[in-house]
C-alpha cells in the first residue's frame, strides 16, 4: 500500500510552496491552446486572462522547475498515458520514501 496525496495549488511557485513537497507535477498546454480554453469560459475576457497571466510564473519556468510535466495540449489518450506514467513514478517514489 502506497499513499500519495495530490494537491492543486495554482500559485505554487509564486507562493514558494514547492519546498513542502516531495515531487511537483504540473499540467501544461501550449499558449494558444491555453488561451482558447480560458477564453471559452463564461465571463472570461482577454483583459481578465492577461491579468491572470501577469500574476503567474511563466509556463516555461514552471516546466523547468517541475519534476513531472503533463502536456494537456496532446490528444486525450496521450495525456492519459502521461498521467499513468507519472502515477507509476510517484508510486515508486512514495514506496522508496516510506522505506526511509
Amino acid at each position: 500500500h502506497v499513499d500519495i496525496v495530490m494537491l492543486d495549488i495554482p500559485l505554487l511557485f509564486e507562493k514558494s510552496y514547492e519546498e513542502m513537497f516531495d515531487a511537483i507535477v504540473i499540467v501544461s498546454a501550449p499558449a494558444d491552446v491555453q488561451r482558447a480554453r480560458v477564453l471559452a469560459r463564461p465571463g472570461m475576457t482577454e483583459a481578465k486572462f492577461e491579468a491572470i497571466l501577469a500574476q503567474q510564473t511563466p509556463d516555461a519556468e514552471k516546466r523547468a522547475r517541475a519534476d513531472y510535466v503533463i502536456d494537456t495540449g496532446l490528444p486525450l489518450e496521450e495525456t492519459k498515458a502521461q498521467v499513468e506514467g507519472v502515477m507509476s513514478e510517484l508510486k515508486r517514489l512514495s514506496a522508496t520514501l516510506a522505506r526511509g
